[in-house]
C-alpha cells in the first residue's frame, strides 16, 4: 500500500501538530517547534512503512520536538547579575511572566511547573484530546502510567489553585 502526498498530512493535521507545540513549547517557541516536527516528518515520510497512525505518528514527533526544546533551555547558560536569578528563568517554560490576574495564564504556570513527563501527559489529554493509548505511545510508556500522570498533574494542579484561592 503507498502513502498519500504529504501535503494530505499536511493539510489534514496541521492544526493538530500547530496547537500541541505551542501548548508544550509556549507562544514565544511554538511556531519553531512545529516547523521542526514537520521538517522531521518530511524526513521520515519515504521511509514509512505503515500509514495506519499518521496523526499519532506527528503528534509523537511534535511532542519529542518540545522535550529537545526544553532540554536544550536547561543546557543553555543563563546570563545572570545575581545567580539566585538562575533558577527563577530556567523554572519558566511555557508561560514567561504571566500575569496572575488572569485564570488561564495562572493555570498555564501551574502546568508549566508540573514534572516534565506529568506536563506532557496533560497537555496531550486536554489540549490535544488524545486517548490514554495514544498518550502512552507518545511518552513511551504504558497506558495504565499515562492515565497515572494525568491523574498526578490534576492533583497537583488542584492543590496550586487552593494554594492561590488561600
Amino acid at each position: 500500500m503507498t502513502l498519500p502526498p504529504f501535503q494530505y498530512l499536511v493539510d489534514a493535521h496541521w492544526r493538530d501538530v500547530s496547537r500541541l507545540a505551542h501548548a508544550l513549547a509556549g507562544p514565544v517557541d511554538g511556531d519553531d517547534v512545529a516547523q521542526q516536527a514537520w521538517v522531521q516528518a518530511l524526513a521520515a515520510y519515504p521511509r514509512m512503512r505503515s500509514h495506519t497512525n499518521l496523526r499519532g505518528w506527528l503528534l509523537t514527533i511534535t511532542s519529542h520536538c518540545a522535550m529537545d526544546l526544553h532540554r536544550s533551555r536547561g543546557r543553555r547558560a543563563v546570563p545572570a547579575q545575581d545567580v539566585a536569578l538562575i533558577g527563577e528563568v530556567s523554572g519558566r517554560l511555557l508561560v514567561e511572566g504571566p500575569d496572575r490576574n488572569r485564570p488561564d495564564e495562572a493555570l498555564w504556570a501551574h502546568v508549566a511547573e508540573l514534572p516534565e513527563r506529568q506536563r506532557h501527559a496533560v497537555v496531550l489529554k486536554y489540549v490535544v484530546d488524545l486517548e490514554h493509548a495514544s498518550i502512552a505511545k507518545a511518552l513511551g510508556t504504558t497506558p495504565t502510567m499515562s492515565r497515572r500522570l494525568v491523574s498526578d498533574a490534576l492533583a497537583s494542579l488542584r492543590i496550586a489553585a487552593l494554594k492561590d484561592v488561600i
